[in-house]
């Protein structure tokens, strides 16, 4: 069951860079995102879990390997403890021993298992992470798109106002309009720059934001203040899902999922770790000694050999321990069963909500570029009539609130397709198209 993700996995594991690069003249998103596979935080700490659960296999091999201590004293005791032995003034020994398990009750094989599972259970949590991080990461660089273009829509809309308070100032000195139709044109004017401002602020948040998101820490003195040129627009490219399809590739790529399924084979393992207390266990001992001699001080007249032996030990009663952790190893598999299940329910949700939000989106952008005609159409038309006097610089000024307004909602329109686009492909637990070039 493993291996067909652990092949993807396993080309992820990479050592983060050991310098941070200066900020770049462009940026575009899979480069945003490529950066972020090695230096996300999120992504970093999941992959420091799956150290750590080689240092817990490494640590169980252990008890299945064989062990050599060695062991020495030596002691000197005064003369009137020595009585009418002159010679047991003093004492040495030095000992070595060597240890080999042979049986266990299966609990060392139990304990591999368990820990195998797991550590496959941390690859299968690091690409969870990768999904959901580079997710974020991708949704933040459409932030920043949105608001670059956002801007790009308040500057327009904010030129225009001008050449209208032009055109106004210029009818005003020829007598064709009064002065409140400049007055008007002034305060559109200045109402257009607060949400330039706002649009201006809003980029400089989603930039911090992407920062954060891909990982990117760099305070030299040189970078403070760059800023690259962010490559990339909220262009749709149409994409459409079947909902039978959609379920089925989930319930099979889900990470979630291949995780839990994972920990529920450690869990099984578990519970066979906990039996094993009920079983005896079995170690071969071996060693070579070296002794005092009881009669002489000198050392060249120790005694020294070798031993060989088996020890055995059984717990005929515990006062029911084993009992207890077999009932809990019992109830962690359950409880991990159920958890399974849930999660399969929750991704079938998911599923059907990113269908439904990916949806909705297509008839938005659909709907905005129709919009956007129409309201080019209606301000040409205010000009050609306020130009020829058969139009109120009032319905001028509505057609242009009309236009800027169906271009954000254009705007808006695009990014919330890019993300839904996005979050679909994270629903189906097929990743970010960049990972798999």
């Amino acid at each position: 069951m493993i291996p067909r993700t652990l092949l993807w996995v396993g080309t992820l594991v990479l050592p983060a860079a050991a310098q941070v690069p200066d900020v770049p003249e462009t940026l575009d998103l899979p480069t945003a995102l490529r950066y972020a596979v090695d230096h996300n935080f999120a992504i970093q700490q999941a992959r420091e879990r799956i150290r750590e659960q080689e240092g817990l296999i490494t640590t169980v091999k252990s008890r299945v390997r064989p062990t050599a201590t060695l062991n020495s004293s030596y002691s000197v005791q005064a003369d009137e403890l020595a009585g009418n032995n002159a010679s047991s003034g003093q004492n040495w020994l030095v000992n070595l021993q060597v240890r080999q398990l042979l049986y266990s009750g299966g609990g060392v094989s139990a304990a591999l298992d368990a820990q195998r599972y797991v550590r496959e259970s941390a690859l299968l949590d690091l690409q969870t992470v990768i999904h959901n991080e580079l997710f974020g990461v991708r949704t933040r660089f459409y932030d920043l798109l949105l608001a670059r273009e956002q801007i790009e829509v308040q500057d327009q809309n904010v030129r225009l106002l001008e050449e209208q308070l032009q055109i106004a100032r210029n009818r005003f000195e020829a007598g064709a309009v009064s002065n409140f139709d400049v007055l008007r044109a002034e305060v559109e004017l200045a109402n257009a720059q607060p949400p330039l401002i706002r649009a201006r602020n809003a980029l400089r948040t989603a930039i911090d934001e992407l920062r954060l998101s891909i990982g990117y820490d760099n305070t030299a003195p040189g970078n403070l203040a760059r800023v690259p040129e962010f490559v990339g627009d909220l262009t749709v490219q149409r994409v459409s899902y079947d909902l039978a399809s959609s379920l089925q590739t989930a319930l099979g790529s889900r990470p979630e999922l291949l995780q839990l399924e994972t920990l529920l084979e450690a869990r099984a393992a578990g519970v066979t770790l906990a039996k094993s207390g009920r079983r005896p266990t079995v170690e071969l001992l071996g060693g070579y000694q070296v002794r005092k001699d009881g009669a002489s001080d000198r050392f060249r007249s120790s005694l020294d050999g070798w031993t060989v032996g088996v020890q055995s030990s059984w717990a005929i009663f515990d006062g029911k321990s084993t009992e207890g952790q077999v009932t809990q190893a019992l109830s962690q598999e359950e409880q991990t069963r159920l958890q399974l299940e849930q999660t399969r329910l929750a991704v079938q949700v998911e599923v059907r909500r990113a269908l439904s939000s990916l949806s909705e989106a297509t008839e938005l952008t659909d709907a905005a570029v129709r919009v956007v005609q129409q309201a080019e159409e209606a301000l040409r038309l205010a000009n050609a009539r306020y130009g020829a006097g058969t139009a109120t610089q009032l319905e001028l000024l509505s057609a242009q609130v009309a236009l800027t307004s169906a271009r954000n909602n254009q705007l808006q329109a695009n990014y919330s397709y890019n993300v839904a686009a996005a979050a679909m492909r994270r629903a189906l637990g097929l990743g970010d198209v960049v990972i798999s070039n």
